[in-house]
């Protein structure tokens, strides 16, 4: 009776013990987490490579006398032709904003060929690194800078457009956490069925996210790790959609043990045991293949990986602690009405995935050869992708640097009117001035500050920003003045791009690499392994292409960002083989129960594939909130994990690798002992019989 007794207050200490630990946790955390908005940054140099020369450039800029300049643009633009009154208004206005504020050099205006517009390019020091400085600045000189009576002004150029995006991913934190919430609870509810049990995950979520938040300020400041925007708001992604995946996982196994085991607790204990090696194999893979985004060289990019790998590891820590406490605690009543009751059997019903499951076994080359080349007729549309997004492109709406933009890139079709940048030594200034004003494509060029060694110089291209023409002026620029910088917004994105590139022939072998041993590791196969990769790599090729039949046709994109491929492989090759561990760790469980292998992968498909399928929806639902949110590169790269989170979950995972099972059969184990037939038993010899002398 005494062991009965101790073993029922364990019983009942223990999930509170769990749930006071995480009180503890989340207030210790809570002051970290309320500061990680203080330490995000989305400044151009947060975002460029860490080698490249406009990342080089910035940093020089910040330490002229001064700091960082500020560069805007104010545009002044009327249909019919400015008249006298608009020049002297604008003359007004421009002066009085140098008398508010320290710029770097007198405003000059530069009237277009056909007499409608009238710029003013503008420069000031005095926000240096400061982004709130930088915005106060560009908001002060748009509140002088009025038009009426038909008179358009607007302010544009590179300080414009930071502000404008600054103010975009401020913006994103609230509503990205409300709509996945609500995306999150609003399937949960259809999941389950019950009007209690949904909130339980939601919560469980909520928290996980507050501890990542207090996590990562923990990494900003330990060392160094950038924090920016869009990293900020995939790790707030990851956390709903995994912990919610590997919540539905447990819950689901957690509802059958209750229906064999009387006491929650036991249940829980039986649950925690069938399904957390899958779970805790399945993020390790997915932080894994995050975390090989530090081989990136690109800041952002190589930001995001371990953001991305704090957000899953939260969310792992949460569903495996603190939810089945919760659950234990409430009991079974939280299922109501389906309260699942000890000893009882779950009505037995044909589901969907039995049906597939029996498709793909009657006629597995078929089904796997159909699936193929669809996925590979998807693929080919990545031959329409269009090209690199421009920085004004950026936007889902028109904000008013972007309008200033589009009215100077119709009104100086002839020559460009967003500076590039040029720091050389102060010894070379001369020579480098005379070099520039030489180099094809250049319009003019003048020298602007000087300091720390450094001489800035300030170069306008015959072409449009970000054209091709331009582009050919800063690639020459780069190669005919050795030991100089070549930066700017232009040079900048040219630099985003070229780096993507690179990062994706260095990362994406890293990930293909990292993500096979461990699944060779789990599943003790080879042939298994590469059918995972195989298959996740196929459908990112057919998402991607998806995305290039939509992206311009039906979305109006002009451009696709340059780390989409990168940033979308990463996260469909980790997220899908998630749910490959899940089928696959089933399926090895069957065979290692004795199951023929064609058997096995049926039964882990109409086991398993309902909790699969609620997975992938709710994480391609937490994923597609992106697309709503106003920034092209967020709603592509959302667009693209949702549509391959699909395709992975009701098209590869159903069909093709279960077709691929069963037509391989013990061979998709090789050379693991389950891919050798078992021996047949050997039947006992029968004794021998021992003759016995007669007497």
């Amino acid at each position: 009776m005494g062991a009965a007794r101790t073993s029922t207050r364990r019983r009942r200490a223990v999930p509170w013990l769990v749930l006071g630990l995480w009180i503890a946790v989340l207030a210790l955390a809570s002051p970290f987490a309320s500061k990680l908005g203080d330490v995000q940054r989305d400044r151009a140099v947060d975002y460029l490579p860490a080698s490249a020369d406009s990342t080089q450039v910035a940093r020089i800029q910040e330490r002229l006398p001064g700091g960082e300049a500020t560069e805007m643009v104010v545009v002044y633009h009327r249909d019919g032709g400015l008249t006298g009154a608009d020049k002297a208004t604008a003359a007004e206005q421009i002066g009085r904003v140098a008398d508010e504020h320290r710029l770097t050099a007198e405003p000059r205006g530069v009237p277009s060929g056909d007499g409608t517009t009238l710029m003013y390019p503008i420069a000031s020091t005095e926000p240096g690194t400061d982004e709130k400085a930088r915005d106060r600045l560009v908001n002060d000189v748009r509140d002088v800078a009025r038009g009426s009576d038909g008179l358009s002004v607007d302010v544009g150029g590179t300080g414009a457009l930071a502000t404008d995006a600054s103010e975009v991913y401020n913006s994103l934190d609230g509503p990205l956490l409300y709509t996945t919430a609500a995306v999150v609870a609003l399937l949960l509810i259809l999941i389950y069925r019950s009007p209690f049990l949904w909130l339980v995950p939601l919560a469980v979520a909520g928290m996980a996210d507050y501890l990542s938040m207090g996590v990562a300020y923990g990494l900003n400041q330990a060392f160094g790790t950038s924090v920016s925007g869009q990293s900020s708001g995939i790790m707030t992604i990851l956390v709903f959609g995994a912990g919610t995946d590997y919540a539905l996982l447990l819950v689901s196994r957690y509802r059958e043990e209750l229906r064999r085991v009387e006491r929650p607790y036991d249940a829980m204990a039986a649950a925690l045991k069938g399904c957390g090696p899958a779970v805790l194999a399945s993020s390790g893979t997915v932080a894994a293949g995050l975390l090989c985004l530090l081989a990136a060289d690109l800041n952002s990019t190589r930001g995001m990986g371990p953001l991305g790998t704090v957000g899953v590891l939260c969310a792992l820590f949460a569903m495996l602690t603190l939810l089945p406490a919760i659950l234990v605690l409430l009991g079974r009543r939280v299922f109501w009405p389906l309260v699942p009751r000890y000893g009882s059997t779950p009505k037995a019903r044909r589901s969907l995935f039995t049906a597939m499951g029996g498709s793909a076994g009657r006629r597995p080359l078929t089904v796997l050869a159909g699936g193929a080349v669809l996925l590979g007729a998807l693929a080919l549309g990545t031959l329409t992708l269009p090209g690199s997004l421009k920085q004004e492109d950026s936007f889902t709406s028109k904000p008013d640097a972007v309008a200033a933009m589009e009215t100077l890139g119709k009104a100086y079709p002839e020559r460009g009117t967003q500076p590039i940048s040029v720091l050389t030594p102060e010894d070379r200034a001369e020579s480098a001035l005379a070099s520039i004003r030489g180099t094809r494509g250049v319009d003019s060029a003048r020298e602007g500050r000087t300091g720390d060694g450094w001489t800035e110089i300030s170069v306008l291209a015959t072409a449009p920003p970000q054209s091709t023409g331009e582009t050919a002026t800063i690639e020459a620029l780069r190669e005919k003045l050795d030991g100089s910088y070549v930066g700017g917004a232009s040079a900048q994105q040219l630099d985003l791009k070229d780096t993507n590139a690179r990062d994706r022939l260095v990362v994406v072998p890293i990930v293909l690499l990292s993500v096979l041993l461990i699944l060779v590791v789990l599943l003790r196969s080879l042939v298994a392994p590469l059918i995972l990769v195989a298959a996740v790599v196929a459908v990112w090729g057919a998402a991607l292409g998806i995305g290039g039949l939509v992206f311009e046709p039906l979305f109006g994109f002009e451009g696709t960002d340059p780390g989409l491929g990168l940033l979308s492989f990463v996260f469909l090759v980790a997220l899908g083989v998630d749910y490959g561990i899940f089928l696959m760790h089933r399926m090895r469980e069957e065979c290692l129960n004795g199951a023929e292998p064609d058997t096995a992968a049926l039964t882990a498909l109409r086991t398993t594939g309902g909790v699969i399928a609620s997975a992938g929806l709710v994480l391609a639902a937490t994923f597609a909130v992106l697309t709503s949110m106003p920034l092209v590169p967020l709603v592509e790269l959302g667009f693209v994990i949702a549509v391959g989170v699909l395709l992975d979950t009701f098209l590869v995972r159903t069909y093709l690798v279960t077709s691929a099972s069963v037509a391989l059969g013990r061979k998709v184990w090789w050379p693991g002992r389950l891919s050798r037939a078992p021996e047949p038993p050997v039947p006992p010899k029968e004794p021998e019989r021992v003759a016995v002398a007669a007497h």
